[in-house]
């Protein structure tokens, strides 16, 4: 069993990469280097890839515009990150215990602390940190590894996970 794990959320083409549909900005590009640091600095750590992976109807598309199709290059991992590779959860929605084996995996890796990083924090990032607190797990959000479209809303789901999940921010 490893004591840290990582977990990657929507650290993907179509929200790092200038041109698609939902590409969160250059303020999102900007955590790559520093997820990469943590990568790093943990190399014993496994890593879990938590990936939005959409079928064409998806309910999500009445909200958002179409995107991270399953099968299509905007739904694969940035180029950066796959020197470093985990086990990839496909997911459909903003939360990655609903509906995959996230949960199952995490009980495989049996960590007691997960590092999460990726986009968008106060989206996909905020139900991943809400389900891991919530099932006991010891969280830390390092915050130049997790990004938004918005920054005021970023900066709520950082004051969120601290004050009311009970995550660190480091």
């Amino acid at each position: 069993m490893a004591e840290e794990a990582v977990v990657l959320v929507d650290m993907l083409k179509g929200f790092l990469v200038e041109g698609y549909p939902l590409f969160c900005g250059q303020q999102a590009r900007s955590i790559i280097g520093p997820v990469v640091s943590l990568l790093d600095a943990k190399p014993d750590a496994p890593r879990i890839y938590v990936c939005d992976r959409h079928k064409p109807d998806d309910p999500e598309f009445e909200i958002f515009a179409p995107h991270c199709l399953e099968g299509t290059q905007e739904a694969g991992i940035v180029d950066e990150l796959l020197p470093y590779p985990g086990t990839v959860v496909a997911k459909r929605t903003y939360d990655p215990f609903f509906g995959t084996e996230f949960e199952q995996v995490l009980a495989q890796v049996g960590p007691e602390t997960v590092y999460v990083v990726g986009v968008c924090t106060d989206i996909c990032v905020l139900y991943t940190v809400a389900g891991l607190r919530l099932r006991g797990y010891r969280v830390i959000v390092p915050k130049r590894c997790v990004a938004s479209f918005d920054k005021e809303s970023h900066n709520w789901a950082l004051r969120h996970f601290e004050r009311v999940l009970g995550a660190r921010i480091e």
